[in-house]
């Protein structure tokens, strides 16, 4: 079998609003549709994914801004960083998990800066969207084998 992620639902509560910070975030604007019953749909891709977001009005009960910690990647943190907070996003500086595993939920066992040995999947920012679901980029130079 073979699955493949596609398509992640965001509940937000304005979609115009939501449309203008993703697009003004880089995100590729897919798809912005309506039916006469009252289906809207609004589909972006983050730069470089091959997977979407999609919001608008009648997709989910889900609350405004109740999803947490999506993930992206990228290979460079502190550029991207750079580039996000010029774009209009409140970007948090690097930080990295004391643990030095994962991260947890929200911003327990955080600590500022990049990862000290600069490790693949141990460096990250965070940022909210208007509605406050939450993203994390994660920085990968070197994947593991087999990803």
């Amino acid at each position: 079998m073979e699955l493949k992620l596609e398509v992640v639902v965001l509940p937000v509560g304005d979609v115009d609003r939501a449309k203008t910070f993703y697009e003004g975030l880089g995100f590729r604007l897919d798809a912005d549709f309506s039916t006469p019953r009252g289906l809207r749909v609004v589909q972006v891709t983050p730069p470089g994914s091959s997977a979407s977001v999609i919001f608008g009005e009648q997709l989910t009960h889900a609350a405004p801004g109740s999803v947490r910690e999506l993930m992206l990647v990228t290979g460079d943190l502190a550029g991207t960083v750079a580039e996000l907070r010029e774009r209009g996003a409140d970007v948090s500086g690097p930080w990295h998990d004391a643990d030095g595993v994962f991260h947890w939920a929200g911003d327990a066992n955080r600590v500022a800066g990049p990862n000290p040995d600069h490790d693949s999947y141990a460096s990250f920012a965070s940022f909210a969207d208007p509605d406050g679901n939450t993203w994390v980029i994660q920085q990968i130079v070197d994947r593991l084998p087999g990803r």
